[in-house]
């Protein structure tokens, strides 16, 4: 790991003890995390907004006016893009347990291979989302709260539920 990573992480440790974002108490929290993430990440737009109470990958790549909601948690390789919204608590995997052999263990049959997870532009992911393993997420979309994503969402679609499905699309009138 660079040292400027794990500077960026060592940092972002410390912002945890400073207040929220939206905190009516300002002492800078929401520049610094900010900063500190730029350090950590592998690459990081302007303007971002880090919460508190967040873990991620330094693998993550952050888009510029994008933010990563309250404790959120982001495994993996993830792509995020231009001005996204993440409210609190979403979940974003790349990675999870094989279960194919039903003569062992699931426990001891080791994790399947990360699969990317790509969110495109103009993004609003509801609170308590989570979205798994190599889903791509396209332009315009909204996803509603408690939102479960299992499969790639088309551009300017509205999804919920659990499994998410599109209820509607924005382009239609």
């Amino acid at each position: 790991m660079k040292v400027k990573t794990m500077m960026g992480f060592l940092a972002l440790k410390f912002c945890e003890i400073l207040p929220a974002n939206n905190s009516p108490i300002k002492v800078g929290q929401k520049q610094l995390r900010a900063a500190f993430a730029a350090l950590y990440l592998d690459n990081c737009g302007r303007n971002i907004d880090v919460e508190k109470k967040t873990r991620f990958s330094h693998r993550v790549r952050l888009g510029t006016n994008s933010g990563i909601g309250m404790g959120a948690r982001l495994y993996g390789p993830i792509t995020i893009g231009n001005d996204v919204m993440m409210g609190p608590e979403c979940w974003i995997y790349t990675q999870n347990h094989a279960t194919v052999d039903t003569t062992i263990p699931m426990r001891v049959q080791g994790p399947q291979p990360e699969r990317p997870v790509v969110i495109g532009n103009d993004v609003w992911i509801g609170g308590r989302v989570t979205i798994l393993p190599g889903v791509h997420i396209g332009n315009g979309v909204i996803i509603g709260a408690g939102a479960v994503v299992t499969k790639n969402v088309p551009d300017f679609a509205v999804v919920g539920g659990n499994p998410a499905r599109i209820l509607k699309m924005r382009t239609e009138a």
